[in-house]
């Protein structure tokens, strides 16, 4: 039986490489859809939790995932010879960049190998990946065609880039659109074919590497746009200025603005890291992308910036930020998740408590996090914590977090996220 077919009766047997933020929830999106779907990962933790039937993603109910399992259209290995006998392999694994700021393709390449070890005719491969324009091309197609296999007649390869937003009530995997570029028009239809099982909208893009750049230019878009913000709002601070209410009058028109908004940094896999895959690809064509790396910079300054004004505000009141007791609110990247990957909070905290500062956060979120010299574990708020604080610096507006209580019972506080609304002297602003 040929794959369009297997597809078409929801025989298609599918595999997903990389069981994180990406590979878990699309793995219950075609579970649920009925097909039989076994996730690998080097993990072995979370292989086993997969396989209990507990979830470890915020956007995947344990319940849901152990009904799945148990019915046996989910399951977890990290024994890759099961790709012999997959349909459909989707890549979901890991793009960071290098110290030196360099693609780290390491896991794709291997992903790659891996597949390439037990490819058989007949197989569809995805890359979800984000990832610099040219990869498909230059780096896995080469891997795949070593068997002598040729792309859109004996395999079929195409990309179409994650849109995950961890936390996003509204918006899930099934219900955003699904941007797809093939190699080959059969490569295209047959992955058109696939996620249009699962996914309520398919846009196709004429090629791979223009579906490729969209996923850049989607996270490009955001980074450029946030790194104005920022500085707009260090120019406010020097101008003595209020850049939220700027903000706010500004996006009263209803057309040609659209409201970004300042903070901390930014954080999550995509945004820190994506533009500058299209920023190191560009040199490659004798371009410098000089937006991308000015954001970049503007973004990376902002926990530098924070602690500044962290120093300022103290000084203000005659502290100073050595021995001081600084209480964190929140520490993931964004609201209500526990993602902290790339988060500006964990550098605020870690150069706080470098600078000497007796240093708590609260996360409910997040447990604990994990520094250099050791584990640190997160508490929850309360009279007493804040009280005893020398400034509450809120750096994550969790919804579950009692403002009220944080105004009424804290001597100083720094609010880099308009969290607090109401005017009050001792609530110090972005």
């Amino acid at each position: 039986m040929d794959l369009s077919k297997k597809i078409s009766e929801g025989s298609a047997k599918i595999g997903i490489m990389g069981l994180g933020y990406v590979g878990l929830p699309l793995a219950v999106e075609f579970g649920n859809a009925g097909f039989k779907v076994t996730g690998i990962d080097i993990d072995r933790g979370k292989v086993g939790k997969i396989n209990k039937g507990v979830s470890y993603i915020g956007d995947v109910d344990s319940k849901e995932l152990k009904a799945l399992v148990r019915k046996g259209l989910v399951k977890a290995t990290t024994d890759f010879s099961v790709l012999k006998n997959i349909d459909a392999v989707i890549i979901c694994v890991p793009t960071p960049l290098r110290k030196t700021r360099d693609p780290d393709m390491s896991y794709i390449i291997s992903s790659a190998e891996k597949i390439a070890k037990y490819q058989h005719k007949g197989q569809l491969i995805v890359l979800e990946s984000t990832t610099y324009t040219g990869t498909c091309e230059e780096i896995i197609l080469p891997i795949l065609a070593e068997g002598g296999y040729e792309a859109g007649k004996d395999f079929f390869m195409a990309f179409s880039p994650e849109r995950v937003d961890p936390g996003n009530k509204e918006y899930g995997t099934k219900d955003i659109p699904k941007v797809i570029g093939g190699l080959t028009k059969k490569c295209l239809k047959m992955a058109q074919a696939l996620y249009g099982k699962v996914i309520v909208k398919i846009v196709p893009v004429s090629s791979i590497r223009v579906a490729e750049m969209v996923k850049l230019l989607e996270n490009t878009f955001r980074a450029v746009n946030i790194g104005l913000v920022n500085e707009i709002a260090m120019m406010c601070d020097r101008m003595d200025i209020d850049v939220w209410e700027v903000i706010k009058g500004a996006a009263t028109k209803p057309f040609g603005f659209t409201p970004f908004y300042p903070g901390p940094g930014i954080g999550g896999h995509c945004l820190p890291i994506d533009p500058l895959y299209l920023s190191w690809k560009a040199k490659s064509f004798d371009f410098e992308a000089r937006f991308i790396e000015l954001a970049s910079q503007i973004n990376s300054y902002m926990p530098y910036h924070i602690v500044n004004k962290l120093i300022e505000g103290l000084n203000k009141r005659g502290k100073c930020l050595k021995k001081s007791s600084i209480l964190i609110l929140g520490v993931a990247y964004k609201k209500n998740v526990g993602d902290t990957r790339e988060s500006p909070a964990i550098d605020i905290l870690r150069k706080i408590k470098e600078a000497g500062a007796r240093v708590n956060y609260c996360d409910p979120f997040v447990p604990e996090i994990r520094l250099e010299k050791g584990p640190v574990k997160g508490k929850k708020v309360s009279r007493r914590l804040l009280e005893n604080a020398d400034c509450v610096l809120i750096l994550t507006n969790h919804d579950c977090f009692d403002y009220k209580l944080v105004v009424k019972h804290s001597k100083f506080i720094f609010d880099t996220r308009n969290t607090i609304k109401n005017s009050n002297n001792k609530i110090l602003k972005l």
